[in-house]
């Protein structure tokens, strides 16, 4: 399964992105993710449902110091997984 997700709130500049990172390399996602100009954290990933599910409690919860308002969710066609690598943090460096 591969779905995008667009979380919303105080989410840049609290270690968001970073827990993010950890928890789907913890459960070997594929994907990235990535602050936007908006002030949002956008990230899209692949794995089982079941650990998608798991992140998406993850991103609900958010990293400590942010704040989450919402959680967009859409699933994706499978043929966007075969871009994806070994999870990554996107415009970190």
């Amino acid at each position: 399964m591969v779905r995008h997700y667009i979380v919303k709130g105080r989410v840049q500049g609290v270690g968001f992105r970073w827990l993010v990172h950890r928890e789907a390399g913890a459960r070997e996602l594929k994907g990235w993710v990535r602050n936007t100009d908006e002030g949002e954290v956008e990230i899209m990933v692949a794995g089982s449902e079941e650990k998608l599910a798991e992140l998406r409690a993850v991103l609900e919860r958010g990293s400590r110091g942010s704040r989450v308002d919402a959680v967009q969710e859409k699933d994706m066609d499978e043929t966007t997984a075969a871009g994806l690598e070994s999870f990554r943090i996107e415009g970190a460096w």
